[in-house]
């Protein structure tokens, strides 16, 4: 967009030393569960191609080393903040913080930081980095629904509105802009965003579910 101002490890189950202690007798054949536990997690990837089946909104988190592909996850819908110049320790520490995922290169993983769900990314590889999150988790909204600069959700907004702001021929051409009420970008429907949603195409092996418009010129 251009601004108009300009894997996890199953855990082995550990035995229950309270078996059978203050638990519901149930058929045999099925598993007892304690009285007021909670069923299976609805975060599971799902069966198909298709993202947003069966998995939860995620959030990401990283540093301005995957300012690329923290981009391309925002045109996909993703809510990914970025922390500019940041270690990988106070990334993960905003992960704890913040519940968000990290997304990082580095094959550190410091025993401290071990509760703090993280995904590492291949160096060079934001196509694939793309296929295995959207297989994985789903975006917070639809495609180009976030500004790609500063991750802020993009609010629908009258051409009136832009006057002064956007080029003329594209308020006669196009009604109905997107503005970004944290950074102040204008956007709308336009070449660039052709050229992204093609190459999220190509990434994800499938084509994108239509979306409002939203490029920035």
């Amino acid at each position: 967009m251009e601004s108009a101002h300009a894997g996890l490890v199953r855990q082995p189950r550990r035995a229950n030393r309270l078996a059978g202690r203050g638990l519901r007798r149930r058929p045999q054949g099925r598993r007892a569960r304690p009285a007021g536990s909670p069923g299976r997690s609805p975060l599971r990837p799902p069966a198909g191609p298709g993202y947003g089946r069966s998995v939860s909104a995620a959030r990401f988190v990283t540093d301005s080393s995957l300012d690329y592909l923290a981009r391309r996850l925002r045109f996909l819908g993703y809510d990914v903040l970025t922390l500019e110049g940041a270690r990988l320790e106070e990334v993960l520490a905003a992960g704890r913080r913040l519940g968000r995922v990290v997304l990082t290169l580095s094959a550190r993983r410091p025993r401290r930081w071990a509760d703090v769900s993280a995904v590492g990314v291949v160096r060079g590889d934001e196509a694939g980095a793309v296929r295995k999150l959207a297989a994985t988790y789903a975006p917070a909204g639809p495609p180009f629904s976030r500004c790609g600069e500063c991750n802020t959700a993009l609010e629908p907004r009258q051409a009136f509105e832009a006057h002064g702001e956007v080029p003329g021929p594209v308020l006669r051409r196009a009604p109905l802009l997107h503005y970004c009420p944290g950074c102040g970008k204008w956007y709308w429907e336009g070449s660039h965003v052709r050229r992204i949603r093609a190459w999220l195409e190509r990434a994800l092996g499938r084509p994108l579910s239509p979306s409002p418009p939203a490029e920035g010129e």
